[in-house]
């Protein structure tokens, strides 16, 4: 938690605060807004004041343990508090309480982030403190931190309270008893206290954004505009997300351009959505040279040079968020973290301690093999989806008519729609197994949470491919199975993430939340807890990354595939944009300064393309014509695979080392900031030895 440079206390309250100062006295409190709790800092006096995140109390909540909960926030953070502007809404007895932060509790944790802001030589730089009269719009936190920076800063010294003493909660049984360094938010949600926490719509703003970004004819996002609402972690899924969608542009044209020169490929494409498996067999060819090997070759470049682009373009996003230069710091330990309390050697506090041999003990006798039976559950369905497909086979063989032909596309339906249910119920589970595992920082939870789901994810969408490619070489059916996974995957995804909630809030939850010009702000507020969860973009991002790997690895076969990815896209912009300011709570985000791991997950994928496209190109009909014909031997193909293989990961590297990761200017900038930034801690030691 930050150290706030002014005092903030329940001076408006009667009752003693939670702990007393140093000295025993009470500060001068100075006055905000009617209602809140006092500041003592005359820069943070302010007659008007935004409430920026509401905590909804349980049923039973008791008035006094919502006077003592109110000074907690608002006391200052050498007592105990959060050092945070409170508000108790309608009056003590209600089961809210509304809350602010003060200027100066801001631009402390905006120094403790590393944010970069605008300083008044037009330049980015790491934020200071000591240097805030520098910064541009340091005096007007509504202008100098987003709405989503303001929030999330709410959210990070609340979670970062813990308890100075042992302190008994009014109103509470002994049994909640707070104990010397326990984590007060979490305490308090076990017990009941706190029912839910969540950032506050402005309705003004999400009202402009809204049009800007989906409801009119624009083409562009107003991605600046995203960052500021909804924090930079939704702004770089969005930006990704555009880019990828007009990056599509070139292998979509290529794609078009091959089918409509090829009529071999066009009967190819005809016959994957609408011919059965017997025609399929029997006027299949396999790959042509002419147009599948460019396509192959095309995908595993374009892959490259696409990656190797979004992280220049990544970069120069980051900058200009001044999320570029976040700091390294010792993070302190999750809410859910729990353990024996005892002495951090690295920061000297006293928190829970968890050995790292128990962490990885249950890892490796509960993580892994749960992990490994819902892999084993994959294979069954896969399993099934053969059985079921050779079964439609012989019952079309038999009747030859429109309702069995219908059916050939049953088996493939139904596993889609069952390794979808199949992946719902493995992210529910992973979930609660990386709680299980304990970690201590919030990154280790997230990079452990994200390695189980894209194991997963690659095993549950890319097993039959790879089998069908690989084991059966089966090129008509790998093609049937691309096109279906393609075209009903995307008809239930726009189904199941805006179709069905749409209904549910329009139906269901919009009824209760109706609102009047007249209505008390505190009504308004409170309609907005009727609202849905934000699910995370974990599934977007599973989404985006199941569809590069269809792309890159499988394309070959199936060239119309980017063309089919362009036009979903181009609608998942609007529906994702629709879903996340109109049906489901506004979502707390972290400031982030990438995408993180999943970066990681998509080379991964442009890599294992070159792999999947090389074997491929050896199932083409020359190829497999001249080893009948005893021209080359199977021997000869594969050696002729494994050396294009090769070449083409050396062009890839090549072309990854000749497109920097950023541009020469953003180097320059972090060089600078680096530079100011050692500057500044060499005058601070040298204030320190002059004292």
């Amino acid at each position: 938690m930050s150290k706030t440079g002014c005092d903030e206390g329940g001076g408006n309250i009667s009752e003693e605060p939670l702990e007393k100062s140093p000295s025993g006295k009470a500060a001068a409190t100075a006055a905000t807004g009617p209602g809140w709790t006092k500041v003592s800092c005359p820069c943070c006096v302010s007659e008007r004041i935004e409430p920026l995140v509401l905590v909804k109390l349980g049923e039973k909540v008791r008035p006094e343990t919502k006077r003592w909960l109110i000074r907690l926030i608002g006391a200052p953070q050498k007592d105990g508090g959060a050092a945070l502007l409170a508000h108790p809404g309608e009056d003590a007895t209600g089961d809210i309480i509304m809350i602010s932060a003060s200027r100066c509790t801001l631009l402390q944790a905006t120094e403790e982030f590393g944010l970069c802001k605008m300083y008044n030589t037009g330049e980015m730089e790491t934020f200071s403190y000591d240097d805030r009269d520098n910064f541009r719009h340091s005096d007007n936190m509504e202008m100098f931190l987003t709405l989503a920076e303001r929030q999330y800063i709410i959210k990070y010294e609340l979670e970062g309270l813990r308890a100075q003493r042992d302190v008994r909660i009014p109103g509470l049984d002994d049994k909640y008893t707070l104990q010397h360094r326990d984590n007060i938010w979490q305490k308090l949600t076990a017990a009941g206290v706190i029912a839910d926490t969540f950032p506050l719509h402005d309705k003004a703003k999400l009202k402009a954004l809204s049009k800007s970004w989906y409801a009119g004819n624009q083409l562009s996002q107003p991605l600046d505009s995203v960052n500021a609402y909804f924090g930079s972690t939704v702004g770089f899924y969005f930006s990704f997300l555009d880019f990828y969608t007009w990056s599509l542009l070139p292998p979509a044209l290529l794609g078009l351009s091959i089918t409509f020169f090829s009529s071999e490929v066009q009967k190819e494409a005809v016959e994957a959505v609408v011919g059965s498996q017997a025609e399929l067999h029997e006027a299949d060819s396999g790959l042509t040279v002419s147009g599948h090997m460019i396509q192959a070759v095309f995908s595993m470049l374009w892959s490259t040079v696409f990656m190797e682009l979004w992280k220049r373009r990544s970069s120069s996003t980051s900058y200009r968020w001044g999320t570029l230069h976040l700091a390294d710091r010792f993070a302190e330990p999750r809410p859910a973290f729990n353990g024996h309390l005892g002495l951090n050697p690295i920061t000297g506090r006293m928190e829970p301690q968890f050995p790292e041999w128990q962490r990885e003990l249950r890892m490796a006798l509960v993580s892994i093999p749960v992990v490994g039976l819902f892999l084993g559950m994959v294979i069954l369905g896969m399993l099934c989806f053969y059985w079921a497909e050779s079964q439609v086979m012989w019952l079309h063989e038999e009747w030859d008519s429109v309702v069995s032909q219908t059916l050939l596309y049953a088996p493939s339906v139904l596993h889609i729609v069952y390794t979808n249910v199949l992946a719902t119920l493995y992210k529910t589970v992973a979930q609660s197994l990386t709680e299980f595992e304990n970690h201590r920082e919030e990154s280790a939870f997230q990079n452990h949470l994200t390695a189980k789901v894209l194991v997963f994810t690659f095993f549950n969408y890319f097993a039959v491919l790879f089998h069908i490619a690989f084991v059966k070489q089966d090129v008509p059916l790998l093609r049937k199975r691309l096109a279906s996974l393609l075209i009903v995957t995307q008809l239930v995804n726009q189904v199941t993430e805006v179709v069905i909630p749409f209904l549910v809030d329009h139906f269901v939850s919009a009824p209760h939340r109706r609102e009047t010009e007249d209505d008390p702000e505190e009504d308004k507020f409170r309609n907005q807890i009727t609202l849905p969860v934000f699910p995370g973009l974990f599934a977007e991002y599973i989404e985006l990354l199941v569809q590069f790997g269809y792309l890159s690895l499988f394309s070959c076969v199936y060239p119309l595939t980017a063309v089919l990815l362009l036009i979903n896209n181009v609608m998942e912009i609007r529906s994702d944009a629709y879903k996340i300011c109109k049906l489901f709570r506004k979502p707390f985000c972290a400031p982030a300064a990438n995408m993180g791991v999943w970066q990681i997950a998509f080379e991964i994928l442009s890599f294992v393309a070159v792999v999947s496209n090389c074997w491929l190109l050896t199932l083409s009909p020359q190829l497999q014509r001249m080893r009948h014909e005893g021209q080359m031997s199977s021997d000869e193909i594969m050696l002729i695979a494994v050396m294009a293989e090769h070449v083409l990961i050396i062009v890839k590297v090549i072309v990854a080392a000749l497109i920097p990761d950023e541009p020469d200017w953003v180097r320059k900038k972090l060089a600078h900031m680096q530079y100011k930034s050692m500057q500044a801690l060499r005058q601070q030691n040298l204030r320190s030895e002059e004292s």
